[in-house]
């Protein structure tokens, strides 16, 4: 889907406020440091909020390691040797368009001032930007300065000894451990083009305006995967991936609708690629990038080879060719797409008068797969049997107990962190040794004996993949 044909779609959640509140009071997401007032564009995960994000790594590991052969996994250090930043472009590169109010001294970035949301590539490198648009500070409507690029990365230094000697830098993406790692990879695993190295870990950016809740953080994870091709099949297999990526956000549930495909304009490509789409979402602050394909072209290795003096060449030997791999890239983050789902799952409807709001999660990305809920709290042969049952649904499954509020609050509860059933335990339970199943987003009942619950479960969490 391209991105004109999908101009007027509405957000999936109006108001983000709506996620953000959500979010903390249940126990996604709180600021960093938040007894001490926070710090910018740092946030924590809570206990709902690490199962969801590690639920999602999970699902992209699963799709692009677990169930294919051709592409290994890696963890590169944060740390690495300060050359690889120079050879990359990042010490050289690797900025945003800075511009400063000279009334008050906030820092703003170009490209998100009010005014300047749709400037092309060569708009943001002309100097005279800001006057040509007449922008002003958006905070008290003071003078800009003039845009200079901010370099992105966090600098500090490694050892005792504070000097230039020791400068090392916190890295921005997690791509260059895979380049600088390519033939310890290809010879260990064995591996013949093409073939990948997938990666998920932290990278940090010092932005200069994030924002957004978790869209835009100076720490955060990305979910990157590299993939090393011959030349002559880059583009094609550029092509392949497209509809790859975009069917993993459709399969666990992201309306198609609020997706779409956009094409770097030729000013606007990063120096090292030939071509590159982003997957955009349609957050409630607009069309955002969720996940970047790129077509890397030789740059990375044909630099690194350069500069380091390894041999960073494929040998075919089939061919008996030797060559510079080209390289195709998926770049996402956990973060951002947890996000996305959240945002993407959020219902509210009316029941009976009262506002049921719920998260229609895929199960395999919801924190808890099941909650089990005594109906009478004070029967203590209920509770036994729901702490019996509890256990043995913990050996499969996320699942938590609850009995802190009438069957009613406790299904709501549910509903809103996005649990997809609930089984309770009742009377009943106690003589015909049976519990209710109830389904989250149809609120369907079904009444099951007890020792098949954990089968019933497994088997509506096996049907939700297929």
């Amino acid at each position: 889907m391209t991105a004109k044909a999908v101009d007027d779609v509405a957000p999936a959640v109006p108001e983000l406020e709506t996620i953000v509140s959500l979010a903390k009071r249940r126990g996604f997401v709180y600021p960093s440091s938040d007894i001490y007032g926070g710090i910018n564009a740092v946030w924590d995960y809570g206990p709902l909020g690490v199962e969801l994000k590690n639920n999602v790594k999970r699902a992209w590991w699963k799709a692009m390691v677990q169930e294919r052969d051709d592409i290994v996994g890696l963890d590169a250090g944060i740390l690495m040797h300060p050359q690889v930043w120079i050879t990359s472009g990042h010490v050289g590169s690797f900025s945003d368009p800075l511009v400063e109010c000279q009334t008050d001294h906030r820092r703003f970035r170009l490209d998100e001032l009010p005014g300047a949301e749709n400037l092309t590539a060569t708009d943001i490198r002309d100097p005279t930007i800001v006057q040509r648009l007449g922008l002003t500070c958006p905070v008290d409507g003071g003078p800009l300065s003039a845009p200079r690029r901010f370099n992105l990365m966090f600098k500090t230094f490694m050892g005792p000894v504070e000097d230039d000697a020791a400068v090392i830098y916190l890295r921005p993406e997690t791509a260059q451990g895979s380049y600088v790692n390519f033939k310890n990879v290809q010879q260990s695993s064995r591996k013949k083009l093409p073939f990948g190295i997938a990666q998920i870990g932290k990278s940090f950016r010092n932005e200069i305006s994030p924002g957004n809740f978790v869209f835009r953080m100076r720490e955060f994870e990305q979910m990157e995967m590299q993939y090393f091709v011959r030349p002559d099949d880059a583009a094609r297999i550029f092509e392949e991936w497209l509809p790859r990526r975009w069917d993993w956000y459709t399969h666990y549930g992201v309306a198609p609708a609020r997706l779409r495909f956009r094409e770097h304009a030729p000013d606007e490509l990063a120096h090292y690629a030939k071509k590159a789409i982003d997957v955009e979402y349609r957050f409630p602050f607009g069309w955002k990038e969720l996940e970047g394909i790129h077509n890397r072209g030789d740059f990375d290795l044909s630099r690194h080879q350069a500069e380091s003096g390894a041999n960073l060449e494929y040998f075919d030997p089939a061919t008996e060719e030797h060559f510079i791999p080209w390289i195709v890239e998926t770049a996402g983050g956990p973060d951002r797409a947890a996000f996305t789902f959240l945002i993407d799952s959020y219902r509210e409807e009316d029941v009976r008068g009262e506002t049921r709001v719920s998260l229609a999660l895929h199960p395999d990305l919801a924190p808890y797969k099941v909650a089990v809920l005594p109906l009478l709290k004070k029967r203590p042969e209920i509770v036994e049997l729901c702490h019996r049952l509890l256990k043995d649904l913990k050996q499969d499954l996320m699942a938590v107990y609850d009995d802190t509020a009438a069957i009613g609050k406790l299904y709501r509860r549910q509903d809103e962190i996005g649990t997809p059933w609930c089984v309770t335990v009742d009377v009943d339970s106690l003589e015909d040794l049976a519990a209710t199943i109830r389904d989250r987003d149809s609120m369907t009942q079904e009444r099951v004996p007890i020792e098949g619950v954990k089968r019933a479960i497994l088997d509506r969490m096996a049907a939700a993949r297929a």
